[in-house]
């Protein structure tokens, strides 16, 4: 996530359990130890939210640099580990939460679905939105929040249900109601994504293994851009037409014509 009022990216290495700032002035600098920390956001008030891995929580960086949990539970269950969210005008939050972070993603695990959730942060309250994906990742809003976006990387040999083991890896486009989303997607793409991030204009940026793919409003593939690394997430840079992307050891920044 870009961080104006620092002019710095923050980025996550998840398996040295840390969170990094990079800028223009200082390079790469430690911002704080994190237990696995994931997806990043900067949310309309100025304060850094995290996924954590590690913590199977979300939490707010407090202007002092303490944090506050905002959510690890749901129906009295803790999460599995989240992995990435996002936030709406309204400030709520929606987040998805596969099992990466649990050792052989079942060791403690008390949620028996990968779920997309909702949360109020004037209340706290979680609800549940998705239970059928088969690995619920990156997530994204389009400009009038009215769509939300969520990456499903699909099945594998070691997937802890087995029945989802072969499921595909899309990209699905869902009509966010009153009462949360509709459950039939507006539109899905065959498409291997991690982390995903929406242009102004509505254009959505993934990230798969050949490098960063654009799809249109529509879900239709446009065009990619190969990477020297399978990229895991991309944001928007601080001006228009600049991505940064996070690619195995490397940082990357995408400079498009």
């Amino acid at each position: 996530a870009w961080l104006p009022g620092r002019n710095a990216l923050v980025f996550s290495d998840i398996p040295a359990g840390r969170l990094l700032l990079w800028s223009e002035a200082g390079g790469v600098e430690l911002l704080r130890e994190a237990p696995q920390p994931n997806g990043n956001l900067l949310s309309a008030s100025g304060a850094l939210l995290t996924c954590r891995h590690g913590a199977r929580d979300l939490v707010r960086e407090e202007p002092d640099g303490t944090l506050t949990v905002l959510a690890d539970r749901y129906d009295g269950r803790r999460f599995n580990s989240p992995n990435d969210l996002v936030e709406g005008d309204d400030g709520v939050l929606w987040f998805t939460d596969p099992p990466w972070g649990l050792p052989g993603q079942t060791e403690g695990r008390e949620l028996p679905f990968n779920g997309v959730y909702r949360l109020d942060p004037a209340d706290g309250t979680v609800d549940l939105l998705l239970d059928g994906l088969c690995m619920p990742n990156g997530v994204a809003l389009s400009p009038d929040g009215a769509t939300l976006y969520v990456a499903d990387t699909g099945g594998h040999p070691s997937h802890p249900v087995e029945a989802l083991r072969e499921g595909p890896a899309k990209v699905r486009a869902f009509r966010v109601t009153d009462a949360g989303l509709d459950p039939e997607p507006l539109w899905e793409t065959e498409s291997l994504c991690d982390g995903m991030c929406v242009t102004p204009e509505g254009w959505i940026w993934t990230t798969a293994r050949e490098g960063l793919v654009l799809l249109g409003p529509d879900g239709a593939i446009l065009g990619s851009i190969p990477l020297p690394e399978a990229p895991t997430n991309v944001c928007l840079g601080p001006e228009p037409g600049v991505l940064f992307v996070t690619a195995r050891s490397r940082l990357l920044r995408v400079l498009l014509p």
